[in-house]
Parts: C-alpha cells; sequence; structure tokens
C-alpha cells in the first residue's frame, strides 16, 4: 500500500505491507536508524517516536496507523548542525552511554509537561529501559532540558 507520512516535518511517500511496523518503516525506508529496536514487544521504550506529540513505541504501532499524523524521530530534533537543548543536557550530564535507549529516552522527554517533578520524569520515562546506567544522570538530563526549554 502507498502511504503519505509526514515525518520531522518532511513528506514522504512510501510504499509499505499493510501491517509494517513503523520502526522498520523509517529504519529501512526512511533510513531515519536513529530509532533503536531493543525488544520489539513495546517493553523497553528504545522505539520511542512522538506521534502528534505523544510517545508511543513504534515497534507496536501499523505504518497505515500514521498516515496524516506528524511523526518525530530523534533525527528531528538537531537543527542547522546544532544540537537541541535537550540533546545538549544528555550530553552535559553524561546521561548518554551505549545510546541504545538515548533516542527513545529523548522522545520520550519531550512529551513530558514542562514543570514536571523528579517523580514525574520517573513516571514518565518509566517505560524506557536502559542497561548501562543508573538512571539519575538521565533524570537530571530531563530536568535539566524541562527547566528552562521552549518546545
Amino acid at each position: 500500500m502507498k502511504l503519505k507520512l509526514h515525518v520531522n516535518g518532511a513528506k514522504h511517500t512510501v510504499e509499505v505491507a499493510p501491517m509494517k511496523r513503523l520502526l522498520d518503516t523509517l529504519r529501512e525506508d526512511l533510513a531515519l536508524t536513529g530509532t533503536k529496536e531493543g525488544c520489539g514487544e513495546g517493553e523497553c521504550g528504545a522505539c520511542t517516536v512522538l506521534i502528534d506529540g505523544a510517545a508511543v513505541n513504534a515497534c507496536l504501532v501499523p505504518t497505515c496507523q500514521v498516515e496524516g499524523a506528524e511523526v518525530r524521530t530523534v533525527e528531528g530534533l538537531a537543527s542547522d548542525g546544532r544540537l537541541h537543548r535537550l540533546q545538549r543536557a544528555f550530553l552535559d550530564n553524561g546521561a548518554a552511554q551505549c545510546g541504545i535507549c538515548t533516542p527513545g529516552m529523548m522522545m520520550a522527554a519531550l512529551a513530558l509537561p514542562k514543570k514536571s517533578s523528579l517523580e514525574q520524569i520517573r513516571a514518565g520515562l518509566a517505560g524506557n529501559l536502559c542497561r548501562c546506567t543508573g538512571y539519575m544522570k538521565i533524570y537530571d538530563a530531563v530536568a535539566q532540558f524541562l527547566a528552562g526549554e521552549k518546545r
């Protein structure tokens, strides 16, 4: 089936199987490999993207369901060769290690309310697993971002 997608502010037309996962379409058809596959079952959050501003696991969403929606991936954060403020906060706080969970963590963080408390940040990122580190540096980076970012 031929679909028209809106990803990171750009329009794309893709030919996909009816139930092809959004994760696979992003990685294989659009070459947006920043979105990672961890578990493939919606349990780890590595594939988190924003669909119309809501954080979702791209491994659970058929591509056909996002036609007409705005999809945002980690590649849509940086602009003009400059890191997004959230990416800078992750860098400044040493919040990224191997990089598998980082894109999903960032996308989930973008869906949080600006005035989130530490408990709200923890709850908002609870669906995103990191196997490399404790979460405090990640929480610190997200808190720093939320404290001063205009999205």
